[in-house]
């Protein structure tokens, strides 16, 4: 059961390492300013455990087509939440390495490019995708935090040791405390 959310912490080589912490500053970064890093936090393990369970079910009827990869890197959940923010998002069109591209589409593509990357589960990245644009598409809404929880939340260890720890920009868990952070 514990490999439900492990997986995330392994990578074969430094290629595979080093292209997950670019997916995961940027991806996951943008997630966290626009939930708060106690949301973060919980979306994080909750999108391991989903795209693991999504990613065994799959797995089983996908291995009889061909050799899959194993589920390892961070880089599904970094989908999860790329997943979660197009389809929020109130932009129609992004700009993708010089070409207007519907926003919807860019998690495919994105999808595409990370079947480049060594190490790199396809299938994983795909479950990854499903399972963040399900919760962005309100399906998994029981997966939400209110944010009187996540207010309460950010006055607890860990957390209250991440607020006073200098040089790592927290996130305040409620949208009128995120507000005024950034307007600060």
């Amino acid at each position: 059961v514990h490999r439900l959310v492990t997986y995330i912490f392994v990578y074969e080589d430094l290629i595979s390492l080093t292209c997950g912490a670019i997916i995961i500053w940027y991806f996951a970064g943008s997630f966290e300013k626009n939930v708060g890093t106690v949301k973060h936090c919980f979306f994080t393990a909750a999108f391991a455990v989903l795209t693991a369970v999504l990613y065994l079910l799959l797995e089983t009827v996908v291995s009889r087509l061909g050799e899959v990869e194993d589920a390892k890197g961070f880089m599904p959940v970094a989908f999860a939440t790329l997943g979660v923010s197009t389809t929020r998002s109130r932009m129609k069109r992004a700009l993708v390495w010089g070409f207007r591209i519907p926003v919807v589409l860019v998690p495919w593509f994105m999808l595409c490019m990370a079947w480049f990357i060594p190490h790199s589960s396809l299938l994983s990245n795909l479950c990854g995708l499903l399972a963040g644009e399900a919760y962005g598409l309100g399906y998994c809404f029981c997966l939400d935090i209110p944010e009187s929880v996540a207010s309460k939340l950010d006055e607890m260890f860990p957390f209250s040791l991440l607020r006073r720890i200098p040089g790592l920009r927290y996130i305040p868990g409620t949208l009128a405390e995120r507000r005024a952070s950034e307007s600060s």
